[in-house]
């Protein structure tokens, strides 16, 4: 990889980590309903689990995905079931008070996993890997990996940090009760790149 290529790597990691997805808007739910504390491991396993994606794509996945198309249809099939079903998740978060033993933010494991079944995941990695680790070296590879997840980290935490900020508002059942349900149309909203 042409070290000149990575101001123009930081930038796509930059503009594709920050803005709405699927993590994002669920990382915003998290940070409402329980806190920073409570999601950082949510945020670790975005990040960590996106570069280990990143690294796969370069090592040889993509390829497999070419060799069979109908693995990318079921993809897109459990792809879509699971973001389904956490859009229920995320409409029908309890109250932080109410919560006691009724919910919790995604863990590192889920999260790492969920990026599997992410579909602005999959598409970030593999352009990821298509401009910038083309020659399908190692090195390359590994580079991309790691200065998408550099860039990552800090990028969704700030949607944690506006998810937290938004917790001061809704305060009241009625407004927590509209952003989780606002917050859930949301994320089904963004499979509408999957299913078009």
């Amino acid at each position: 990889m042409d070290i000149h290529l990575i101001p123009a790597l930081a930038g796509f990691a930059f503009v594709t980590s920050a803005t709405p997805g699927p993590n994002n808007l669920m990382l915003m739910a998290s940070g409402a309903n329980f806190g920073v504390r409570r999601t950082v491991p949510h945020a670790l396993g975005v990040s960590l689990g996106h570069a280990f994606m990143v690294a796969a794509m370069g090592l040889g996945l993509a390829a497999v995905f070419d060799a069979a198309p109908w693995a990318m249809t079921a993809l897109k099939v459990v792809s879509v079931a699971y973001m389904l079903w956490l859009a229920w998740r995320i409409a029908h978060a309890a109250a932080p008070e109410a919560r006691a033993g009724s919910g919790r933010p995604m863990t590192f494991l889920e999260a790492a996993a969920f990026q599997w079944v992410n579909p602005k995941a999959w598409a970030m990695a593999l352009g990821a890997v298509a401009l910038y680790a083309a020659d399908g070296a190692l090195v390359s590879v590994l580079i991309v990996a790691a200065v998408f997840s550099a860039v990552n980290l800090p990028s969704i935490g700030v949607w944690v940090a506006m998810g937290t900020q938004l917790r001061r508002w809704l305060t009241s059942p009625g407004r927590l009760r509209a952003y989780n349900w606002t917050m859930a149309a949301l994320l089904v909203a963004s499979l509408y790149p999957v299913l078009a």
